[in-house]
């Protein structure tokens, strides 16, 4: 049975990789971001795989957008068996420099916009008897960073929020786990001078398939990832 991911926020280098990953496992994915260009051009590419690509623009802070997104999904591809969150839109602003509008933007991507998605996921994944929901923290998810108010507040939040799912769609046959990406990830198509101080995406994608194959006997909740370095 063919079976459908979303991956809310798409961009060039994880949201992509991960978009590849599961396509070639024979997945069909929607793509989620605001950039319609870039997605579309990845759909194109992921028919050429296992696997078939729709592009889904979506601002993940509207509510509208999220609801018309999952229509389209359903519509086309089916119910979604996987959901992915990979967004987050927040300045990196201490407390001094942050507006308050931007702190609401950084939430609503980072917060509501992940609540939204998994509840619609979660709506489907329970009609199929159990799924994958996945979300992308980062360093700052566990450990503040200085500068990084808003940053800080939706990956915080986002982590409660995949903790709490994880304890009650569990029982129900849904995997939840969360992923702290605990430093940078290597920029696509960019000579970079070490590149093992940064986290490849495609070993990142490659975790993110292991996540969604786990057996339910023994589910990750959190795993912590990070590049190879000498010492810590």
């Amino acid at each position: 049975m063919t079976r459908t991911a979303v991956i809310a926020g798409v961009g060039p280098g994880l949201g992509e990789a991960v978009a590849r990953r599961f396509a070639h496992e024979g997945l069909d994915v929607a793509l989620f971001a605001r950039t319609a260009d870039r997605i579309e051009s990845l759909a194109n590419a992921l028919d050429k795989t296992d696997g078939r690509g729709i592009a889904v623009p979506t601002d993940l802070a509207d509510p509208g957008d999220v609801e018309a997104g999952f229509a389209a999904v359903r519509a086309e591809l089916g119910p979604v068996d996987v959901l992915v969150y990979n967004a987050s839109a927040a300045p990196w602003a201490g407390l001094a420099g942050i507006e308050l509008d931007d702190l609401d933007r950084a939430l609503d991507v980072g917060v509501r916009g992940f609540v939204d998605c998994a509840k619609r996921a979660a709506t489907d994944m329970r009609g199929r008897s159990g799924g994958t929901v996945i979300l992308t923290g980062a360093t700052t998810s566990v450990r503040g960073r200085r500068g990084a108010v808003g940053f800080s507040a939706a990956k915080f939040g986002a982590r409660g929020v995949a903790e709490s799912m994880a304890r009650e769609l569990g029982p129900e046959g849904i995997h939840v786990a969360h992923v702290v990406l605990d430093g940078g990830i290597r920029p696509p198509d960019e000579d970079v001078s070490d590149p093992e101080a940064y986290l490849d995406p495609d070993a990142i994608a490659d975790t993110y398939w292991d996540l969604v194959e786990q057996d339910r006997a023994a589910w990750t909740l959190e795993l912590d990832l990070r590049p190879h370095v000498e010492e810590f």
